[in-house]
């Protein structure tokens, strides 16, 4: 049963450990039966110049919150390493276990993120359900690709893991806001809350309505999937 929607917006800092235990206080402060989304590499940033110790820190970070994934589900993006690549993978925690990963397709040019890592495979973005209830996942960047939209389509709630500059906090807003509006779905919107970051987290309707607040570490809102059958039969543009 999915009850509620939270997402999470703070700040990463060097500390790995710290950035951990934040983001286990924050889990542990969302009622149960919650999607719970955080920024986009919460726990490590980018740390270009720490890749593998951030990969390591990843691995011993699954464990520990896969432990508070009980009846709650937990959506975030880590650095992993394969061979010699290292990606930006989503992971969702469920019960104690991984439901489904897949990592960051589109890299974002102005960063340097396609120095660093390496493209995950497009095939990985698709819909998966929790409890009978479609969810979907853009990581960041991959927000402004219509063709990720198109394969998406008919999930009931779609998360977005950001680290979303705040030059174009409008974009961010803008986009999270259309995307609700064209899925007749809900969007948790979960970016940093780092100086330099956008905020704008928050959960928008699928009548487009915007639960957002920059000055919160945590937004919570009730979700009910009578909402989406009401609009999807109010407006019926053929999504089931």
């Amino acid at each position: 049963m999915i009850s509620n929607l939270c997402a999470l917006q703070f700040d990463t800092t060097p500390d790995f450990e710290a950035n951990l235990q934040k983001l286990i206080t924050l889990v542990e402060s969302c009622p149960k039966d919650s999607i719970i989304v955080a920024p986009e590499l919460c726990l490590s940033g980018y740390s270009y110049e720490h890749m593998q110790k951030a990969a390591e820190f990843s691995q011993h970070a699954k464990k520990e919150i896969k432990a508070h994934s009980q009846n709650k589900t937990i959506i975030l993006t880590m650095i992993v390493q394969d061979g010699d690549h290292f990606y930006n993978t989503a992971f969702v925690f469920h019960n104690n276990h991984t439901i489904h990963k897949q990592s960051k397709h589109e890299l974002f040019v102005l960063n340097d993120e396609r120095k660093f890592f390496t493209s995950g495979k497009e095939s990985k973005i698709k819909i998966f359900e929790v409890n009978g209830i479609k969810i979907a996942i853009l990581i960041c960047f991959e927000l402004r690709f219509i063709d990720l939209w198109k394969k998406i389509q008919g999930a009931d709630i779609i998360a977005i893991p950001a680290m979303w500059g705040s030059l174009r906090k409008d974009h961010f807003e803008s986009l999270t806001k259309s995307l609700a509006i064209i899925n007749q779905c809900f969007v948790i919107a979960s970016d940093s809350a780092n100086e330099d970051c956008a905020k704008g987290s928050g959960i928008i309707t699928p009548f487009g309505i915007e639960n957002r607040d920059d000055k919160k570490e945590r937004i919570i809102q009730s979700f009910d999937i009578k909402e989406i059958k009401k609009m999807r039969r109010y407006m019926d543009v053929g999504l089931k």
